[in-house]
């Protein structure tokens, strides 16, 4: 198998304005060696019904990968995505290939 590069949002707080409310920089950083695949129906049909957004794609995120991939943004296929939930991750020793973690995204913006 052979993942892809995709591009995730991070944000920084680098300020505050008068009324308290953070002021976020982005940086958008390559994560290379994903594989994006679609949903199954099962994740489609649960991930609704959790949380009332539906799946466009999930993404392996690789083994070793210490980014945040809650509530941000990935752009795949030049397109952005906003990640849903939390990732599902295992124990890395455990898991026979090089990607560690699923994300699921959807279509955003």
């Amino acid at each position: 198998m052979k993942g892809m590069t995709v591009t995730l949002s991070v944000k920084t707080q680098t300020d505050v304005d008068p009324f308290g409310v953070p002021i976020m920089t982005e940086e958008l950083v390559d994560i290379p060696d994903c594989l994006v695949g679609s949903p199954t129906s099962d994740d489609i049909t649960q991930t609704l019904e959790m949380y009332g957004k539906k799946i466009a794609y999930v993404i392996g995120v690789p083994k070793g990968d210490a980014h945040s991939w809650v509530d941000t943004d990935v752009i795949i296929f030049g397109e952005r995505f906003r990640t849903i939930g939390f990732p599902e991750t295992g124990i890395q020793e455990n898991i026979p290939l090089r990607w560690g973690q699923n994300v699921k995204v959807e279509r955003y913006g």
